[in-house]
């Protein structure tokens, strides 16, 4: 099957022209390029607006290998991850634009089901695959999605506009799919091959199908009382950590505010992992962390749960030299620890 017919039995009858339209695809996949209406109306999103473009790549041996995630898990979260970036500006996912670069071992019928997951995605969060590349690889997958969105213009969510006495606040549990991973990659050593219970599904779940934040991000946008934003891929202690840098003032984390997941502060004792390092440093949550006037913070709280969306509010933030802390009661009051800027580092291994 050459390169062509690859590209149309992978992507072909996936999305009618009319559904695409809606999103304001003008020209889709077939021709060398896809043509956008940049003044399409947006359902939700008021004019005028801008677009938001966001772009991941996931490599194999890197961020996924065939014990940890199935050829559907990785198309579905190389477009989660991009959706998630478009969350954490404000902004509603729209268009998509995928590469793949693919090894002689990998054939059609692989890629077809890497591309049923990635239009799954797709499907969830309203987003018009419209074109794309394919190569050939000399030895590992590859593939690389650029998202666009759109928000308001001049109300996109940055990490640059926190403010001192802010309330720290965090749009769902973290640490989860840093435990997932874990147990796949435990049970392959072992030599398991069945998952063990419901709580260990759950975090695996979390791992291979993270669900990006996006009516989060439009509810904090809409309240117009949220300062800054980032959503946690790299890690609760890293993103916290580019708030601070990029708003120039210093960010304490509460631990016994943190939201803790019963199915990973389990699987953490279990396996004798202390659940913190996977909160902290692993990354991979796709739940947003942001900054808000600390006098709506509560109200903000209360109209999340009335959609039956978490939130928690988890510190605050002060004057001061860029800096990250968590602060733990012990019985002799409070430990200031401070937080060191780590994290999933592609360059820091």
């Amino acid at each position: 099957m050459d390169e062509f017919a690859s590209i149309r039995h992978w992507t072909s009858g996936r999305q009618s022209d009319s559904w695409q339209r809606e999103r304001g695809v003008r020209l889709g996949i077939g021709d060398d390029a896809a043509l956008v209406d940049p003044a399409a109306p947006i359902a939700g999103v008021a004019s005028p607006y801008e677009y938001i473009m966001a772009m991941d790549t996931m490599v194999e041996t890197v961020h996924f290998n065939e014990v940890t995630m199935s050829y559907e898990d990785i198309g579905y979260k190389a477009l989660a991850s991009n959706v998630s970036d478009i969350a954490a500006m404000g902004g509603v996912p729209l268009q998509a634009l995928v590469s793949v670069s693919v090894p002689r071992q990998v054939g059609p019928e692989q890629m077809r089901r890497l591309y049923d997951g990635l239009y799954a995605c797709a499907e969830q969060y309203g987003v018009a695959v419209m074109g794309g590349d394919t190569t050939s690889s000399p030895q590992h997958l590859v593939v690389a999605v650029t998202v666009t969105g759109a928000v308001e213009a001049g109300k996109a969510l940055r990490r640059s506009g926190a403010k001192p006495g802010d309330a720290v606040v965090l749009t769902g549990p973290v640490g989860k799919s840093a435990a997932g991973l874990h147990f796949l990659l435990a049970q392959h050593e072992r030599g398991a091959n069945r998952l063990a219970g419901e709580r260990a599904a759950q975090l695996v779940q979390a791992h291979r199908r993270p669900s990006p934040s996006v009516r989060a991000g439009r509810l904090l946008l809409a309240r117009g009382t949220c300062h800054s934003l980032n959503d946690v891929s790299d890690g609760l202690a890293s993103e916290a950590w580019e708030i601070a840098e990029a708003s120039g003032l210093a960010v304490s984390l509460f631990e016994r505010q943190l939201p803790r997941s019963g199915s990973m502060a389990a699987y953490a004792g279990a396996a004798g992992i202390d659940p913190l390092e996977w909160m902290l440093y692993g990354g991979e949550d796709y739940v947003l962390l942001g900054t808000m006037e600390y006098g709506d913070a509560a109200a903000a709280q209360a109209a999340f749960h009335a959609e039956g969306l978490p939130f928690y509010i988890i510190g605050e933030t002060s004057a001061g030299k860029p800096a990250v802390e968590l602060i733990r009661a012990t019985d002799r009051g409070e430990l200031r620890q401070p937080l060191a800027k780590r994290g999933y580092n592609h360059f820091e291994q």
